[in-house]
């Protein structure tokens, strides 16, 4: 039993050739799938960076209108507080313009009375100085009148 050898028509120049033409088949085909998966990868990735922007964006318009908000109640507080404070300024300037006002009039009315003290004062001088000159007046005379009454009693005096 043996067998006879199949002849071949092949040579290995064109074994070689199928072989580099399946490979280049097969190497295109590769090619063509690692360009469609590279071309989807890129497309997700164009998609997701999309997203990631728009979700960035979106986030920053909402934390710039959040800052706006706040920015501008803080600056209503500060406008009402310097409001209020400017009033009370107001105010105190309306006291201290009426404390003064009451202290000139205080002093015109204690430099009146000090007029009036001091004319009185004047007076009772005038008084105290009479009574004084009245009250010498008296003393010599009484002095005089013992004098007399005495020089009379010791018989100096006629009579």
């Amino acid at each position: 039993m043996t067998q006879e050898p199949i002849p071949v028509t092949y040579t290995l120049k064109d074994i070689l050739k199928q072989i580099t033409e399946t490979l280049d088949t097969g190497l295109d085909k590769i090619d063509q799938k690692m360009d469609k998966q590279y071309t989807e990868l890129n497309q997700k990735m164009d998609k997701q960076y999309t997203e990631l922007n728009q979700k960035i964006d979106k986030q920053y318009t909402e934390l710039n209108q959040k800052m706006d908000k706040q920015y501008t109640e803080l600056n209503q507080k500060m406008d009402k507080q310097y409001t209020e404070l400017n009033q009370k300024i107001d105010k105190l300037e309306t006291d201290v313009n009426d404390i003064k006002i009451g202290q000139a009039r205080l002093e015109e009315k204690v430099t009146g009375e000090i007029k009036t003290l001091d004319a009185k004062i004047d007076g009772i001088t005038k008084r105290l100085d009479f009574q004084e000159f009245i009250n010498r007046g008296v003393v010599l005379g009484l002095i005089v009148a013992i004098l007399g009454g005495a020089a009379k009693m010791l018989g100096w005096i006629g009579g």
